[in-house]
């Protein structure tokens, strides 16, 4: 064996060639749910976080090429629209593949990687989650005339109820350090909150998009961040007139890393972030695309 100048680093070599890469570590988060306005013009619920994975020691055949996707997120409800919102769009890294967030449904949540909230019309149930990808979101809830949609759930937790007092906060992401620098992943979106008073929903998580209040001003519900696999916010609601439109889930990511000693990819598609952070090889899909070694 000897070392080999590459750039600031001294890299092993056999041959005079970096050693070629065995395996990879990884993350992959799906599209987040959308979220909306419930039936009857009840509080929608917040949208579910996309699936989330990652390990170490992903084995990789040289000269093979690597198929990777990138989830969209779903769309929100229209403004004064009871509709479903849509589900995220599965994220893929070879053979792994996370599972896109449920969009809040009409009156219970829908599943996914994690499960969108419950309409807050009454308690609805949210949808499930997939055990290792994502947790369920939260139930709605009412007391009177005051009524909270459910949280969507996250990858690192279910998400809260709503209740007369508020919309449900949406459920915790999950922190990586994969990319170079912490960032929280996959959370879930806030449940939409309507009262007399109401401005502000349930809040999101990990850049999910927070609820809407319903006091009858049209007030949006906000979308998760791109590229954190968050769930979209639901709509206070206030009747078919007097409702806002459902925050739109963010769409997903796959980061890829190894030491960087090791052999770089020998060609990528999809245009991916490509450098070098501490011991550390980086590539950063925020488009579909592929990658050999």
């Amino acid at each position: 064996m000897s070392l080999k100048w590459t750039g600031g680093v001294l890299s092993p070599t056999y041959n005079g060639l970096n050693y070629p890469v065995t395996t990879v570590e990884y993350l992959v988060v799906a599209g987040g749910g959308g979220g909306n306005q419930g039936a009857s013009g009840g509080p929608g619920g917040g949208g579910g976080a996309g699936g989330l994975l990652t390990a170490t020691g992903y084995a990789i055949t040289v000269g093979s090429s690597l198929t990777i996707t990138v989830g969209a997120g779903g769309s929100g409800s229209a403004q004064g629209s009871s509709a479903a919102a849509s589900s995220g769009s599965n994220s893929v890294f070879g053979i792994i593949t996370a599972t896109g967030g449920g969009g809040a449904g009409t009156t219970t949540g829908q599943s996914g990687g994690s499960g969108s909230g419950g309409n807050g019309v009454t308690s609805y149930a949210g949808g499930t989650g997939i055990s290792g990808q994502g947790y369920a979101g939260g139930s709605g809830g009412y007391t009177g005339g005051s009524y909270g949609g459910g949280g969507g759930g996250g990858s690192g937790s279910v998400g809260t109820n709503g209740s007369a007092s508020g919309g449900g906060s949406g459920g915790a992401g999950i922190a990586s350090n994969i990319a170079g620098s912490n960032i929280q992943y996959a959370g879930g979106g806030g449940g939409g909150y309507y009262s007399s008073n109401a401005t502000i929903g349930g809040l999101g998580t990990a850049g999910g998009g927070n609820g809407s209040g319903g006091t009858g001003n049209l007030l949006n519900a906000s979308s998760a961040l791109a590229n954190t696999g968050s769930g979209g916010g639901g709509v206070g609601g206030a009747g078919s007139t007097n409702a806002g439109a459902g925050g739109a889930g963010g769409s997903g990511i796959v980061v890829i890393r190894y030491p960087s000693y090791l052999a770089p990819a020998a060609s990528t598609t999809g245009s991916p972030e490509t450098y070098i952070t501490g011991a550390w090889r980086v590539y950063k899909f925020v488009a579909s695309g592929t990658i050999t070694f």
